[in-house]
């Protein structure tokens, strides 16, 4: 007769990170994402009477950093890499350490709309390539005529601007692509290999903007004011964009940051009191459209 104590006890295995994102459909990782990708500029409207671009590009990227380091130990997770892993994260660190440096620079130079269309042509090419049937190139063919009118692109502004957006643009499409390569092996990989990414970028923007950055170091409230733009535009977004990736097709993902101008005239209809004409509330219309139209490929 067995002991009683040789009897192996059951224990609930505790969930991971990856386990509770399943949990919750990859859309909603999404919305979270999109209405803290707005949240972000409102803290820099804060800054950047005080800080130069660049500075307020280094606080973002600093604080998200040191959240991420504490959070994740993400060198722990680097040194166990192979050579092509590491590379890959190097990759993801460069692109999105140059992306804020040039997102920064543009937004200085040109209207914040006029960035943000140009910054959707890269989600539009990749849509399109990965795009199969006819009705998801209807689909795509009504999200761009959404934004469209709702950002109502305007070649106003320095030419500088222009090429630091277009350079943007660039960036976030191959921000896109490494994001999925990131994520493809689940939510907790994938943010550990974004935390890793981070510092990497925390390392590249270090010599460019520290020194516009000195004065909030210096300063409790241009301080809190940085940490907050690094949590609410790097840490939630990004975090909530791999959970998102590693259950969305790449060409899905790229058609839904459609959503991204819509969710910002939400925002402002809500905490700004910013009620948008009739052809802004057409274009939401048509965006919100075009994303139930599209279908997910079996890829």
């Amino acid at each position: 007769m067995n002991d009683a104590h040789d009897t192996p006890t059951l224990r609930r295995p505790v969930p991971t990170l990856a386990a509770l994102g399943d949990r919750l459909p990859p859309h909603l990782y999404f919305i979270v994402s999109a209405v803290f990708h707005y949240l972000g500029p409102a803290f820099a409207v804060l800054l950047f009477a005080r800080v130069e671009p660049l500075g307020v590009a280094w606080l973002r990227i600093a604080s998200a950093a040191l959240i991420f380091a504490v959070w994740r130990r993400p060198w722990r997770y680097f040194l166990q890499q192979d050579v092509a892993a590491r590379w890959n994260i190097v990759g993801l660190g460069v692109v999105l350490g140059c992306m804020n440096l040039c997102f920064y620079l543009a937004i200085d130079r040109l209207p914040l709309g006029t960035v943000g269309a140009m910054e959707f042509l890269g989600p539009i090419a990749l849509a399109l390539a990965g795009t199969r049937t006819r009705r998801n190139v209807v689909a795509l063919a009504v999200a761009v005529a959404g934004v469209w009118m709702l950002t109502h692109v305007r070649i106003v502004g320095e030419a500088t601007g222009f090429v630091f957006a277009f350079a943007n643009c660039a960036l976030f499409m191959l921000y896109i692509v490494l994001g999925h390569r990131a994520a493809k092996d689940g939510g907790g990989e994938g943010i550990d290999r974004l935390a890793a990414a981070m510092l990497v970028a925390l390392l590249l923007v270090m010599p460019f903007g520290l020194r516009d950055a000195a004065t909030a170091l210096v300063s409790p409230g241009l301080l809190a004011a940085g940490i907050g733009i690094g949590i609410s535009s790097s840490v939630i977004p990004y975090v909530c964009d791999q959970l998102a990736m590693a259950r969305l097709p790449r060409a899905t993902f790229a058609l839904l940051l459609a959503l991204l101008p819509a969710t910002a005239s939400v925002i402002g209809i809500v905490v700004l009191h910013q009620i948008p004409g009739s052809l802004e509330m057409t274009g939401i219309a048509l965006v919100i459209v075009g994303v139930n139209l599209h279908r997910v490929s079996n890829r």
